[in-house]
C-alpha cells in the first residue's frame, strides 16, 4: 500500500499582507490568535508567518507576558 503525500495550501503570512513592519506587544488581542489555549506560541509552520514574522511575533508575546498583558500558562 502506497502512502499518499498530502498536498496543504500554503500558507500566507498575515502580518506581510497587512505591510507590517514591526509587531507590538501593546496589542494583546492582535497577539492572542497566535498563542495555544494552554498559553503556548504557535509554531510557524501552523501560523503560516514568515521568519522574519514570527521572530518578531515571539518577541512581542514574551514582552506581552512579560508586562502581564497575556498570560504565561492557562488557568
Amino acid at each position: 500500500m502506497k502512502r499518499e503525500k498530502r498536498k496543504g495550501r500554503k500558507r500566507v503570512c498575515s502580518f506581510c499582507v497587512d505591510k507590517v513592519d514591526y509587531i507590538d506587544y501593546k496589542f494583546p488581542e492582535k497577539l492572542r490568535r497566535f498563542i495555544t489555549d494552554r498559553g503556548k506560541i504557535l509554531p510557524r509552520r501552523i501560523s503560516g508567518n514568515c521568519a522574519r514574522h514570527q521572530r518578531q511575533l515571539t518577541t512581542a508575546i514574551k514582552r506581552a507576558r512579560q508586562m502581564a498583558l497575556l498570560p504565561y500558562t492557562s488557568e
